[in-house]
């Protein structure tokens, strides 16, 4: 795609947007997401970052990656605000959500003539800020590529790290980066901090636009919980080592959402489990403003069946809860708090209430996992296939840094294959199915407890052009 074709979408995509936009004076900062924009733009914490550092004085100038169906640029990637190179910013930041993003930001860099790993980018070339929800998991790929990262919540310390580059020199800024809480320079030989863990006072986070073109559409973004009061032993949000869930005030919810926005997207690791969430959903349904909820938890639907009524009432279609493993057995050893007659229970409220269709999300490949048990979640999606339609997401289970199941074996890809290819069997025509590649989570588990070599493996990956082949020889080395 030649630039003036990525110009005119560039505009056609802001021309559309709502909310407030960013303003143009201060100190220049290109704020990338690697991924699409409709991907970026239904990210809370890519948005809350760029209202920080817009209402602390800074220029922010979005960046994201071309949709698949346009291509990547000839040239570099061009900002949203002004139009203007990646390249041309003297400070780069980045938020990763996850693994497989890290492609996307090497993508992004690379196209707009600026090398990913540091080791190769010189005193032309844009400093590199990475941050985001990988982070709080492993963030030592990102090691390889950043100047300096910012782990965990950066609520607090994204606007004195910006500040301090504008303000010395790159080893100084490094030096004043590596002081502050969960702030890392990897170059420098700082060990990796603690992730930080931001005042409960500074939540709770909020959008400053919405599009039709994000991924929720023309939704405001605001943060109704943080963290989770669970202990699900695969998931990096679980409570422990301080963590816990932070609830936001109904008062404090409802006083962040602009009267004008047309929906409202309530978001957090536990949303469901905010004990006056129903409060929030019908004050807001009550204002006119649509809503949507980032997650359900299955036994919380079951015991307060408002909470259906409630999405129903906002124009859900369908009612998405997740079983996460696939027996009773393995989810009592997950200590992930769902039953069977929790998942039965929500499939009787899907219809009760007039949703589409139960979508229902689960895991394969847990350690200890054996056929048997998914044996027993193709009996219970029968049963509930029984009551009302099901749609079924099936992910390979992925071991995370920072959980109980750190040190977990990825169950390798054949296994995987061979356990989906077999409730494919046994659901066809039953349930509704959608697995995930095995082999795009053996890259996940790679770079999910790899470290600085592993995002430098990335790197050779995307430069190779990024198919299954091109990561099994990056890894390789």
């Amino acid at each position: 795609m030649d630039r003036w074709a990525q110009v005119e979408r560039l505009r056609a995509l802001k021309a559309r947007e709502g909310g407030d936009p960013l303003p143009a004076a201060g100190a220049p900062i290109a704020l990338l997401y690697p991924a699409s924009y409709r991907v970026g733009m239904a990210s809370l914490g890519f948005q809350w970052i760029g209202h920080l550092l817009a209402e602390a004085g800074f220029s922010v100038e979005r960046a994201f990656l071309p949709e698949e169906s346009w291509g990547l640029a000839d040239g570099p990637i061009l900002t949203l605000e002004s139009e203007r190179p990646l390249g041309d910013f003297p400070l780069v930041a980045a938020a990763v959500a996850w693994e497989l993003e890290l492609p996307g930001l090497v993508r992004a860099l690379e196209a707009s003539g600026i090398p990913a790993p540091r080791e190769e980018r010189g005193p032309g070339h844009p400093a590199l800020l990475l941050g985001g929800p990988l982070t709080c998991s492993n963030p030592r790929p990102l090691a390889a590529l950043a100047d300096a990262l910012l782990l965990g919540e950066a609520d607090a310390t994204v606007v004195p790290a910006v500040a301090a580059f504008f303000a010395q020199d790159r080893a100084a800024w490094q030096a004043s980066v590596a002081a502050l809480d969960g702030g890392w320079a990897p170059g420098t030989g700082q060990p990796e901090p603690t992730p930080a863990r931001a005042d409960d006072a500074l939540l709770p986070a909020r959008a400053r636009q919405w599009s039709p073109e994000a991924d929720f559409a023309d939704m405001f973004l605001v943060e109704a919980e943080r963290g989770c009061s669970r202990a699900c032993d695969f998931c990096v949000m679980r409570r422990g080592e301080g963590r816990g869930m932070r609830v936001v005030p109904p008062e404090r919810v409802l006083a962040a959402v602009p009267a004008q926005a047309p929906r409202v997207g309530l978001v957090g690791a536990a949303v469901s489990d905010h004990p006056r969430l129903a409060e929030i959903l019908t004050a807001l349904l009550d204002r006119g403003q649509g809503v949507g909820v980032s997650s359900l938890r299955a036994d919380r639907v079951a015991r307060e069946p408002v909470l259906a009524a409630l999405l129903r009432r906002a124009g859900y279609q369908t009612l998405t809860v997740a079983a996460d493993a696939p027996s009773e057995r393995l989810r009592a050893n997950l200590q992930k708090g769902v039953r069977a007659e929790d998942l039965l229970r929500c499939a009787d409220l899907a219809r009760a209430h007039g949703f589409r269709a139960v979508k229902l999300y689960a895991m394969l490949g847990l350690p200890g996992e054996t056929d048997e048990d998914g044996d027993e979640l193709a009996t219970l999606l029968g049963a509930m296939a029984a009551i009302h339609p099901v749609d079924l997401a099936l992910s390979p289970f992925v071991p995370k840094r920072r959980t109980p199941l750190e040190d977990a074996e990825f169950a390798g890809i054949r296994v995987i294959e061979r356990r989906v290819a077999r409730l494919e069997r046994a659901l066809r025509g039953v349930v509704g199915m959608r697995p995930v590649s095995a082999r795009w989570a053996w890259v996940e588990a790679m770079l999910a407890q790899g470290g600085p070599e592993a995002g430098l493996a990335a790197v050779r990956a995307t430069r190779d052009g990024g198919g299954f082949s091109a990561w099994k020889r990056a890894f390789r080395g």
